[in-house]
C-alpha cells in the first residue's frame, strides 16, 4: 500500500519559518510529479507548490511564491518545503500527495484533482 508520511509542521510566530518533509514507503518519489496542499478548518484544500519528477520544475501558488520553496532529495526519497515569512494565513494541515501524471506541462499541478496518492497531514499553526 502506498503511504505518504508528512513530518515538522509546528507552531511558529508570524514571519518565522518551517521546513516540512514529505516520505513515503513502498514507491519511490522521484518517479511522480509532488504537490504540497494546505487545508484550513472550514475550507477546500489549496494547491500551494509542486515539483517535477526530475526535479527541475516547479510551481507555486500566488501565495506562496517568494516565501516558499519546494525541493527533493532522491537519495532520501523525500520532498521538502521549506517555508519562510509565514503568516496567520498560512495555518492549515499541510498534505503532500504524487500524481502518476507522465507530462507536467499538460498537468494542473495546483490541483488536488490530478493527484491518486495522498499523506494524512501535518498541522502548521501560525500565532502570535
Amino acid at each position: 500500500q502506498v503511504q505518504l508520511v508528512e513530518s515538522g509542521g509546528d507552531l511558529v510566530q508570524p514571519g518565522g519559518s518551517l521546513k516540512l518533509s514529505c516520505t513515503a514507503s513502498v514507491f519511490t518519489l522521484k518517479n511522480y510529479i509532488i504537490g504540497w496542499f494546505r487545508q484550513a478548518p472550514g475550507k477546500e484544500r489549496e494547491g500551494v507548490a509542486g515539483i517535477s519528477p526530475d526535479g527541475r520544475l516547479t510551481d507555486y501558488s500566488y501565495s506562496a511564491k517568494g516565501r516558499f520553496a519546494i525541493s527533493r532529495d532522491d537519495a532520501k526519497n523525500t520532498v521538502s518545503l521549506q517555508m519562510s515569512d509565514l503568516k496567520f494565513e498560512d495555518t492549515g494541515n499541510y498534505i503532500c500527495a504524487a500524481s502518476t501524471s507522465d507530462v507536467w506541462a499538460y498537468t494542473d499541478r495546483l490541483n488536488p484533482n490530478e493527484y491518486q496518492y495522498w499523506g494524512q497531514g501535518t498541522q502548521v499553526t501560525v500565532s502570535s
